[in-house]
């Protein structure tokens, strides 16, 4: 029953934690463009004429890409976490009744 507690109380601070970064990312956030392939290929063609409207757009893009994906990983890592000490729990408890 403890350690039901433990985790409800793990799992409201990441949940609080998660909720004041995203509250302070869209509140600090400066305003953005969306980016499209036109885009992409005119500020290569930019940076090929000698321009600097382009610099910063491919990093961008990665950004904006990996972030869904670290998020995810995040989450998968976390919920692996806590159910292999679930698992382990419950093989302490097991045990310890024979």
């Amino acid at each position: 029953m403890e350690n039901k507690i433990i985790m409800k109380n793990k799992l409201t601070k990441y949940c609080s934690l998660f909720a004041l970064i995203f509250v302070l990312n869209l509140t600090f956030t400066k305003e953005v463009h969306a980016q499209c392939p036109m885009c992409k290929l005119s500020a290569e063609q930019n940076l090929k004429d000698g321009g600097t409207a382009g610099k910063g757009l491919n990093t961008g893009i990665l950004y904006m890409f990996s972030a869904p994906y670290l998020l995810v990983g995040g989450i998968a890592y976390f919920w692996y976490i806590n159910r292999k000490k679930e698992e382990d729990e419950e093989l302490e408890g097991t045990f310890s009744e024979n």
